[in-house]
């Protein structure tokens, strides 16, 4: 799994455009294209999408702070990524882009109940609390969920334009 140096600048790149596009969209609230790259990523790259993953990971705990609210990010893109990686790979072509906005909506809808055990480990909260936090959240999670669906159409347009250039790199 050891990256060659041209995947190291490729996935550098990647990791740098996930956090670009969640700068850019930060105006809308649980709005944004990170389930799509890493869906993208995971479908082009397979073991090494984690490179370019947990580059946006360290990128946004350098800029945003290195905090308790960080830490379930170490895990919660990661399930995103797994999920993708356990997809039979035999998928029909009709159906293929439902199957990746269904997986980047429940990813955004299950966002809130992934978080939460890191906040209950972190804060002490027991379970009810715990719930009680997840329920708080339902409406956050479910615009994330809803708007993960519909950015979901950009998946295969990702995937096919990664591919085209992972193709024409050896021309160069």
């Amino acid at each position: 799994m050891r990256p060659t140096t041209r995947e190291i600048v490729v996935f550098a790149m990647l990791g740098a455009v996930m956090y670009a596009s969640k700068l850019i969209m930060e105006f809308a609230p649980n709005i944004h294209l990170i389930g799509v790259f890493t869906i993208a990523f995971t479908v082009v790259y397979r073991k090494k999408a984690l490179y370019p993953i947990y580059i946006y990971i360290l990128l946004t705990g350098i800029f945003n702070g290195f905090s308790t609210w960080w830490l379930p990010y170490l895990y919660i893109w990661a399930v995103l990524w797994g999920a993708v990686m356990i997809l039979p790979a035999n998928i029909p072509k009709k159906v293929l882009p439902a199957v990746y906005m269904l997986v980047c909506a429940a990813h955004g809808f299950l966002y809130g109940t992934l978080y939460a055990p890191a906040q209950a480990l972190l804060y002490g909260l027991s379970f009810n609390k715990m719930l009680a936090w997840i329920i708080a959240g339902l409406p956050y999670d479910c615009i994330h969920g809803v708007s993960n669906f519909f950015c979901g159409m950009l998946i295969l347009p990702v995937i096919s334009v990664l591919r085209i250039a992972e193709r024409n790199m050896g021309k160069v």
